[in-house]
This record gives structure tokens, sequence and C-alpha cells, in this order.
């Protein structure tokens, strides 16, 4: 007789697998009775802070498409929406460590960003180099085991308290700007990093400027090969996009909630022209929610593509779109906004928080790239039009007009 030998099939968890591990977490650590560190701590050691990562980083190699389910379980126990508890780290860094960093690298950096006792900052726009980020002048200089790093960055949210940052740099003046760049990640506490905050429209300090004195990064430290930056970053640039683009992951949610709720407050404000732009905004929203749903979906692997601008310009548009007819529906009460002191808590829910938001959309068109960089995103990379003509594709950064 055959016997055939058992064989262990390792299976690919499924939406069932994740909804029990993630009602596990929020019982054995329910949500305002233990401290977010453990919290987060647990839902992170359980695979559930990126279900698709690795087991061991944060996810359970489970589809994209689940992270959703998990996420509105911990809301529903009463717990954070994950991303909030750490941004930039969530939504623009992990991603990168995870395809670029040792998975030793990785796994020192991620748990404390899943619990948010490390903040992240990204360090890559400079003031001579915002939309055209491949001509930034951050030096990075080898010396013995590591790189002495000088430059300014600038629009740096939240680098006053962060602990750690992705800088982008220039290892080689003498290549085209695209190939001499290379990708870091700095320790914020490092002597010679110097945070200055900015005040922003809405009255908040929230992003900054950074400047960088010397200061000294080591070589165990770098994400990817010596001049491969811009590949890297734009890894990063992509995930970015796409953390901004699902922000409404709700039907109703976000926004186009906010503008529904106004309308339904003050019925002495209606009218049949507002009603109609007011259903017209609501049928964007719809359909951009359905194109996010349709992103994650395909994104099942973890890999994001140049898609990403479209959701990314199309959110970003629509926000900006809503909070505008929030503003003329309210007439003259839209006029009366009361910005925040620099160091306030952030609150939107008191009687001026729609303009508050309004001043904020201001720069959904800016960050994580213009609408004019998303568009030539879209046209190049997508729809594969012709290139715009560029005179400084082949000429190294040293001699680029600057």
């Amino acid at each position: 007789m055959f016997y055939m030998p058992s064989i262990a099939v390792q299976t690919t968890p499924d939406a069932a697998m994740v909804e029990q591990a993630a009602r596990t977490v929020v019982t054995r650590h329910p949500p305002g009775s233990v401290p977010l560190t453990e919290l987060m701590g647990a839902w992170y050691d359980a695979g559930l802070t990126w279900v698709h990562f690795p087991q061991g980083l944060g996810g359970m190699e489970a589809p994209r498409q689940l992270q959703p389910l998990a996420n509105r379980i911990m809301r529903e126990a009463g717990g954070p929406e994950p991303r909030t508890v750490n941004t930039i780290g969530y939504g623009i860094v992990a991603g990168t460590i995870r395809r670029y960093a040792s998975p030793e690298f990785a796994a020192q950096l991620l748990r404390p960003l899943a619990t948010g006792e490390e903040k992240w900052c990204q360090l890559f726009s400079e003031p001579g180099a915002g939309s055209d980020l491949a001509g930034l002048a951050t030096r990075a200089v080898r010396e013995g085991d590591g790189w002495r790093v000088n430059g300014q960055k600038v629009w740096n949210s939240l680098a006053h308290i962060s602990r750690w940052a992705v800088l982008l740099a220039r290892t080689d003046p003498d290549v085209p700007k695209h190939k001499g760049l290379t990708y870091f990640i700095l320790d914020m506490h490092s002597p010679g990093v110097d945070v200055r905050p900015l005040r922003q429209l809405t009255g908040r300090a929230q992003f900054n400027e950074v400047f960088l004195d010397d200061v000294l990064i080591p070589d165990t430290q770098r994400l990817g090969d010596v001049g491969s930056g811009w590949f890297v970053a734009n890894s990063t640039l992509a995930d970015e996009r796409t953390s901004l683009g699902e922000r409404v992951v709700a039907r109703g949610s976000g926004a186009i909630g906010d503008a529904v709720q106004l309308w339904v407050d003050h019925p002495a404000n209606q009218s049949p022209a507002l009603r109609e732009r007011l259903a017209r905004l609501w049928v964007r929203s719809e359909a951009h929610r359905l194109t996010i749903e349709r992103a994650r979906i395909a994104a099942t692997t973890g890999t994001v593509g140049p898609e990403s601008a479209i959701t990314k310009l199309a959110g970003s548009e629509l926000t900006q779109a809503v909070y505008e007819f929030c503003i003329e529906f309210l007439a003259a009460q839209g006029a009366l906004m009361d910005t925040y002191a620099p160091d306030a808590v952030d609150d939107e829910s008191g009687p001026n928080g729609i303009q508050r938001r309004y001043l904020r959309s201001r720069a959904t068109t800016l960050e994580g790239g213009t609408s004019e960089i998303m568009r030539n995103v879209i046209g190049e990379r997508v729809l594969k039009l012709p290139q715009e003509l560029r005179n400084d594709k082949t000429v190294p950064w040293r001699d680029v007009p600057r």
C-alpha cells in the first residue's frame, strides 16, 4: 500500500481570520482601559497594523483589502483609527521600510512606529526644490562608516515631535539630478538637527523647516543602493498619495458628510441652486470613494503604482470644492473664522470647525505633490503620453542653472 506523506498547507488569511484576530485584540486589550501603546502593540503583534505585511512586521500576509475590516473593528470597540496614531509613519513611511530595510532593521523601526511611541516625518522638499524634487541640494558626503549631511528642508509636517525622518540627499553632484540621490533614515535627535516651526494659515504650527549642520548618519541607516534614492523616494511618494487619497473610507463620511450635515442644520440657507450643487458634490464623492475601493482591491500585493496619483488628485480637489460650498452656504457666517493658537490641541468640533477645515483644505492640492505634478504623473505614467521636454535630463546636477 502506498502512503502519501502529510504536507502542511499554508493558507492565506481570509476575512474570518482577520476579524477573529481583531476581536481578540480589542477583547484582551479594551480600548480606553489600557494605554494606547499597549493596545497598538498588541494590534501590531497580531499582524493587524498592515495586514498585507509579512508576519513579524505588523502583518499576517493577508490581502490588503481586508485592512478596513480590521480598522472598523478597532473603531467600533472605541479605539482610534489606527493610522491617526502616527499619520506619517503609517501612511507614508512604513511601506518603504518594509520594501527596502533589512528584516532586522525593519523590525526595530516598525513596532514603535505602530504603537505611536516614535513619530516620523519626511525630509524631502527644499526651498529651491519643491515640485522639482530631484533638483534638491542637500549634500551627503561619505565619511568612514557613515555620511556627513548638510542642507535645509522645508514643509516638514510633525518634524518638531518626530524621533525619525526619511531623508533624501544628494550623494553625487556629477551625474544627472535623478541619478545622484540616496535615501536615508535620520535620527532626529542627532547633533546638528535644528527644527524651526512654521505657522500656517489655520494658526497652527504643525509643519517646519529643518536645518542639517554636519549631521552624521550611519551607512546602516541607508535604504537602497547609493545613487538609487530617486527610486526609493518614488515608493514613498506613491504611498503618500495613496494615503492622502484614501482618507474617506465610508459612504457619506469626510468632507461630504460635513456638507450634508450643514445642509440639514441650516434649512434657512437652502436653495434649489445650492441643492443641485450639493447633489453634484455627493455624486463626485461617491465616485471617488468607489475608485478608492477599486484601487485598494487592485493593490493586493502591497505594491502601489502611479495610479495613486489619480486618487490623490481627485480627493484633494474634491475636498476643496466641498468646503468652498460649505463656506458659500454659510453666507456671512462663513467669514466668522478663528484660528488656532500655534500650540493648541487639534479640535474642529467647535462652532467654527467648518471654517477651520476650509482653511486647512487649501493645502490639500499642495501636500503630497501639487495637482500639476499629479497630472504629469497620470499623463506620463498612466496614460503613457509623451513626457514634457526637459533640457537637464543628461546634464550633471552640478552644471544645472539654479
